[in-house]
């Protein structure tokens, strides 16, 4: 029986303090794809940035923010090679803009929308997973498949502190490790599973000591760290092509905004603690570093930022001209052998509504 050493408690940190002190550098990574890391925090940013707004002006419906979180979502997938597979929960809802997924597509998914949904299989990106945990087994699954078929590829699967409470956690945790799956678990640890803290959640010092339990590795980075994440990411990312099975990393952070624009976090959280957070925000932390090594000037940040705002206005524009979906699609594929009622019911839906829909 293998001999699996207990989680790593200390932090891995890549980028020092404003004043440089403690920065290191990650083996491996030209100044290409520093630049690279920063152009995806960058569009990850604007995207949730430009997505708030969209709600507030009524255009979309209750969005999870993850502002914050764009170190571990680029940082981790910066890891990945492109026939990897990714499965986000809704807090990483964007993550498909860094495999090319159109903006308009993601968009759309928040407005309800059919053209939000895509073909899995064109990106490697799972559907978008709103469930809490379901998508470990799944990520599992489909890295035990990858395996039997002799073939190279792993899964990287995303979930917040939240998820370990969910037992759909534990069973696809168990399964990767019981299967030797290649498979990567990334838990989003921002302390709160939208009102209720992790001292409420686990008697656990922490998340990354469940890891021992299924028999697979725990490791904890600054979530915040794009560099330590992407590094830890990509060791476990090796470790699973090895075929030495799954690591569970812990990505803490601190959830400096609601958990979702339906959210009031005044009533339980910590203001200062969160303006506090706020000040050390992942990208101003890594456009810092970048700036200290003398790979970006002003010049590149901005041209970097105003691209990214032009995937959003083009974005928007995009799914905002897509004709009104046909009610029909709701009952269209509802039941293999549709019954008689169903044809009534459709048309009687579509007498309430009018000429508001297709």
């Amino acid at each position: 029986m293998a001999q699996i050493a207990a989680a790593e408690h200390e932090l891995r940190r890549v980028i020092g303090d404003a004043e440089g002190l403690g920065d290191r550098e990650v083996e491996g990574l030209s100044e290409g794809d520093l630049l690279a890391l920063y152009r995806d925090m960058i569009l990850l940013r604007t995207y949730d940035e430009r997505s708030v707004v969209y709600h507030r002006q009524g255009r979309i419906g209750t969005y999870a923010i993850y502002w914050n979180h764009e170190a571990m979502q680029a940082g981790a997938a910066y890891a990945l090679a492109d026939d990897d597979w990714i499965f986000p929960s809704y807090r990483e809802s964007a993550i498909g803009l860094l495999r090319g997924l159109p903006a308009a597509t993601i968009l759309s998914w928040w407005r309800g929308h059919p053209s939000g949904w895509w073909n899995p299989a064109d990106y490697n990106v799972a559907s978008i997973c709103v469930p809490i945990a379901t998508q470990v087994p799944h990520a599992a699954g489909l890295a035990w498949g990858k395996r039997l078929r002799g073939e190279d590829a792993c899964a990287l699967v995303f979930f917040g502190d939240g998820a370990t409470s969910e037992g759909a956690f534990h069973e696809g945790a168990n399964f990767a490790a019981v299967m030797q799956a290649p498979v990567v678990l990334l838990c989003n640890n921002n302390q709160w599973a939208i009102s209720t803290p992790v001292s409420a959640q686990t008697r656990a010092e922490t998340l990354a000591d469940k890891a021992a339990g299924y028999g697979m590795p725990g490791v904890r980075v600054d979530g915040l760290d794009v560099l330590a994440v992407y590094e830890a990411t990509r060791e476990a990312v090796e470790r699973a092509r090895a075929g030495e099975g799954p690591t569970f990393v812990e990505a803490l952070s601190y959830r400096a905004a609601p958990h979702a624009t339906a959210d009031d976090p005044t009533a339980y959280i910590d203001l200062e603690r969160v303006e506090e957070e706020r000040t050390r925000e992942c990208v101003g932390r890594y456009e810092g570093y970048l700036r200290r090594l003398g790979v970006l000037t002003d010049e590149q940040a901005e041209q970097i930022k105003a691209e990214a705002a032009d995937v959003m206005r083009e974005g928007i524009k995009a799914a905002e001209s897509e004709p009104p979906a046909d009610i029909g699609l709701v009952f269209e594929h509802a039941y293999a052998d549709p019954p008689p009622q169903l044809a009534e019911d459709l048309a009687e839906l579509r007498r309430i509504l009018g000429g508001s829909v297709g």
